[in-house]
């Protein structure tokens, strides 16, 4: 059957769609690509066009470009290239675009990121090189010309892990690897959300709840290492446990930490372009989340099929909620029972406090949008529904007490609130509703007029904090968080010497406050007094440098002591200029001593542009 001519005016790729709509795999990352050749690693790839499903099979899909290896279906993300250092890559690129590519990243590590590979249209390119130093790399491709931050539309999908072994590397390999990816057009007007810009996140090319689910049992090890080839920043946030970063770098080089040198996060900040190998050990039965602490990267929004509107507090939406709508860069994690082991919550708990904690709505806070907020409940006496501090109170507990939380919803909306850092031995207190728990023993979303209670405790001293866990981009930016510190048995929280900085939202506005204010008060200090500065982060939205600035505009020092309530390595817990860029989800402590009197600030000034909230600081002698 002869087929209809074409226009003359289709472009090469616009007849590749119509007439081969080749279905994209999604790749795990499990396999490497090519074959070893007399001790060389021959790998064939080719850059096509083809169909990507990131949800369901069955749902939406979009035309988009990849690699595949010759032979194979095109995959999101391209195919893995895995050898140990030593072995040499013999690669061939064949562009079948209608346009020309430039590739980076297919040389020796460390080498230079400005190294490419231009491949005309229908042209094919032969590349050797040795593998080099160990390490998680990545290649990535461009038909646009955009750097690597700018990179969102059809080309944002051409990217591929490498991944260097060492040499004495035996078996086959106990990691897994992730490859993030992120695509962002303009709106659709004539879509179902004209309003709405489109896009869509992924882990290894699929979205959540279409991302593969894990299954571990308490005192695995889990060994995983992250690729960042998008224009975005990850704050990648693992519920429950703590995760060592073993590794930081980018697709050009990789710096490998000694393990004593490896600092335990809940949250760590992966920059565009950047790779990260994390170890961290299932210390607790119960169902988890590992996700990326953006509000929109987790966001119901991420999706082509129709969505309902985001107008909290009553939309529909929130009632969705009640199995955590999340979609985009989130894992799930399910951690079996070992018999006779339990790592975490070992220590017996000692009879602590018990709290009443109330979320409350404010109407008319930022113009005609409500403001919520948590109140503690410390006396019998009711409280007024409207009534909702600027800031929500700092909960302060202690390590190895049993405290009893009873979380009351005085909104409008469902809600649920997350223990964020909180190693905690019950993942049924964890917060995401419908997610936390176990099989038949979900959490609840907590509906209007109703309540939770949770049990917490904490088996170490540090910074952290709560908030919600449910519609995060309207009700953590409108309010519902706040700082949770924990004490050691003998510690004494002090407002004069313990200072705490909450940056958060300012409603729909998209700005920022600290401790619940635009325009900060001032604070005061004093010559020779040595100050734990305790800094939150959770304005959802943004990443934000915060730095400690004299009248000169030029940072002082201060002391590293911990990132998000865990100590850090010796070596990293020195002193150094008070400057730090901080994602949402992350917490950070610093000791500072003023050493003369006079004017400080500090100043919290977002990464792109956007907003800058600074605090006032007066230093007064002795």
């Amino acid at each position: 059957m002869l087929l209809p001519l074409l226009p003359l005016a289709l472009t090469l790729a616009q007849q590749q769609t119509t007439l081969v709509p080749t279905r994209i795999a999604a790749n795990s990352n499990r396999i490497s690509a090519g074959r070893m050749v007399s001790g060389e690693l021959r790998v064939q790839l080719e850059a096509r066009l083809g169909r990507w499903f990131p949800e369901g099979e069955r749902d939406p899909s979009q035309v988009m470009q990849a690699f595949a290896e010759a032979g194979h279906a095109p995959q999101i993300p391209g195919p893995l290239i895995r050898v140990k250092t030593g072995i040499r890559i013999h690669a061939s690129l064949h562009n079948t675009l209608d346009k020309p590519l430039t590739v980076y990243g297919l040389y020796t590590r460390p080498g230079s990121a400005k190294d490419t590979v231009q491949v005309a249209p229908g042209a094919t390119r032969d590349i050797r090189f040795a593998a080099g130093a160990p390490g998680t790399y990545f290649y990535w491709g461009s038909t646009s010309g955009d750097t690597i931050e700018a990179r969102a539309g059809i080309d944002s999908q051409l990217s591929g892990a490498i991944v260097v072994d060492s040499a004495g590397t035996v078996g086959p390999p106990r990691d897994r690897v992730f490859v993030l990816g992120v695509w962002a057009v303009d709106k659709d007007t004539t879509g179902p959300k004209p309003w709405v810009d489109r896009a869509h996140m992924v882990i290894n090319g699929k979205s959540w709840p279409h991302t593969e689910r894990f299954t571990f049992t308490v005192g695995d090890t889990v060994r995983w290492r992250w690729v960042n080839p998008t224009g975005d920043s990850h704050p990648m946030h693992l519920h429950g446990f703590y995760y060592d970063v073993a590794s930081r770098g980018t697709w050009s080089g990789d710096t490998v930490y000694a393990r004593d040198d490896r600092r335990r996060v809940a949250t760590e900040l992966l920059m565009p372009g950047g790779t990260m190998s994390t170890t961290w050990v299932a210390a607790t039965a119960g169902s988890w989340l590992f996700h990326c602490h953006f509000a929109f990267h987790v966001s119901h929004y991420l999706s082509l099929l129709a969505v309902p509107d985001d107008v909290d507090p009553g939309s529909v939406e929130a009632t969705e909620h009640a199995v955590h709508n999340m979609r985009g860069l989130v894992l799930g994690i399910d951690v079996k029972p070992r018999a006779g082991v339990m790592l975490a919550g070992t220590a017996r708990a000692t009879p602590g406090v018990n709290l009443r904690l109330l979320m409350q709505s404010a109407r008319a806070r930022y113009d005609t949008f409500p403001g919520y907020g948590f109140v503690l409940q410390r006396t019998p006496a009711s409280i007024a529904r409207d009534s909702v501090p600027t800031m929500s109170p700092t909960i302060v507990l202690r390590r190895n007490e049993l405290a009893r939380i009873n979380v009351v919803n005085h909104l409008r909306a469902p809600a649920a609130v997350h223990w964020h850092g909180l190693e905690l031995s019950n993942s049924y207190f964890d917060g995401v509703p419908g997610w936390s728990g176990t099989a038949g023993h979900r959490a609840p979303l907590i509906a209007p007029n109703d309540s939770f209670t949770v049990e917490i405790t904490p088996p170490r001293a540090g910074t952290f904090m709560y908030h919600s866990h449910s519609n995060e981009e309207f009700q953590i930016t409108s309010g519902l968080y706040g700082a949770l510190i924990v004490l050691d048995d003998k510690q004494v929280f002090d407002s004069t010497t313990d200072r705490v900085f909450v940056i958060g939202g300012s409603g729909p506005q998209d700005k920022g406050r600290v401790n619940g204010e635009a325009v900060p008060k001032r604070q005061t200090l004093r010559v020779g007094t040595t100050y734990r500065v305790r800094i939150i982060q959770i304005q959802p939205d943004w990443r934000v440098n915060v730095s400690l600035i004299g009248a000169d505009s030029m940072p002082r020092t201060w002391r590293a002591i911990a990132k998000d309530g865990a100590d850090l390595p010796a070596r990293q817990a020195v002193v150094k200029r008070a400057r730090i860029l901080m994602g949402p989800g992350e917490t950070a402590d610093f000791e500072f001593t003023p050493t003369i009197a006079g004017d400080l600030l500090l100043d919290v000034v977002t990464d792109l542009k956007g907003w800058r909230v600074s605090v006032p600081i007066h230093v007064e002698g002795r």
